[in-house]
């Protein structure tokens, strides 16, 4: 076995026992969302923090923009401003995981906010809740649509109804969360499974910057005040707390991931295990390497060692292929 077949060899056995455990998965696996690090210390526009898990914000979790348009009154200009929210995949896998892939098909884009509560909620998510021509014209269904597809009711101790939590809407039954949401204007405690007999609601996400719209979103003038005391089943097709003017959303869409150590933005790769591609993309690297140092090796060949009978029939190649003297 010469030299070069040895190395090779040895760096297959180096990347088998090292390099597997990593996870060795491409890069196109993630979305390129995944890629995109955000620094938590921009964002200063939150809600109220209280002493809970939610007030901190996690490395790798998703997180997703609401582009909004609106007006605070009925003679004021028109605003317009995005809203940062914070997934808790960790806690919440199966709805962060529905609501990301609704965001992901646009979903979302175009639909109006179609029932606010001043020191309550601003809800939204339906898609039956889009204008027909100029609004309040709409489905006559909007408020009670959805995609069909519903998902369990799913809660963790670490999530509650804080200051500008966002969480899933529903109808009667526990496991009838499809499309529709909700984001809390003040703490909304009594929405917590237990302080509730009926379940309680899902939270899953967390305002962390543009909580300033969401406050002028819950106090625009509406054709009702339906209160505070009704939760957040879905109400079906009335005007309970419809807003006069509408309040739009112009798109949702995944901007990131929170990145407070840095570790994306930096590009110090780290295996963090399935849940978050950095492992993947330094798995990836190692292996690029590996097969480069392979071809490398196999390209330089050694030099042969010649006897004495092959440098003889050399040489008596070279003669026979000489021409002539003239």
């Amino acid at each position: 076995m010469v030299m070069r077949e040895r190395i090779a060899i040895l760096l297959v056995l180096n990347f088998i026992l090292v390099v597997m455990p990593f996870n060795v998965q491409g890069v196109d696996d993630a979305p390129a969302w995944r890629s995109n690090g955000l620094d938590p210390n921009l964002w200063t526009d939150g809600p109220v923090p209280e002493d809970t898990p939610m007030n901190t914000s996690y490395q790798g979790n998703a997180v997703l923009v609401i582009n909004v348009t609106y007006h605070t009154g009925l003679l004021s200009d028109e605003v317009t401003g995005n809203i940062t929210i914070e997934l808790f995949e960790q806690w919440a896998p199966i709805t962060t995981s529905n609501i990301i892939q609704h965001i992901e098909s646009g979903l979302y884009d175009g639909v109006f906010f179609h029932r606010v509560v001043n020191d309550f909620v601003i809800q939204s998510g339906d898609p039956e809740c889009k204008v027909i021509g100029t609004y309040p014209l709409t489905s006559p269904q909007c408020g009670g649509g959805g995609t069909g597809e519903t998902i369990p009711l799913e809660h963790d101790t670490n999530l509650s109804h804080v200051d500008g939590a966002m969480g899933m809407a529903r109808g009667a039954e526990e496991d009838s969360a499809d499309s529709q949401w909700y984001i809390t204007d003040t703490q909304q405690h009594g929405l917590d499974p237990e302080n509730r007999d009926d379940g309680g609601y899902a939270v899953f996400g967390i305002v962390r910057n543009g909580m300033t719209h969401v406050r002028d979103i819950a106090s625009t003038p509406t054709v009702t005040n339906p209160g505070s005391d009704q939760g957040i089943q879905n109400p079906g097709p009335d005007l309970l707390g419809r807003p006069i003017q509408e309040v739009r959303i112009d798109s949702v869409r995944m901007l990131g991931v929170a990145d407070p150590d840095g570790t994306v933005r930096f590009g110090v790769m780290i295996d963090a295990g399935d849940d978050f591609p950095t492992g993947k993309v330094l798995s990836a690297t190692i292996l690029v390497m590996l097969i480069f140092t392979v071809l490398l090796i196999t390209r330089i060949d050694p030099p042969t060692m010649l006897d004495e009978d092959t440098l003889v029939t050399f040489d008596a190649m070279l003669v026979d292929e000489e021409k002539p003297p003239e």
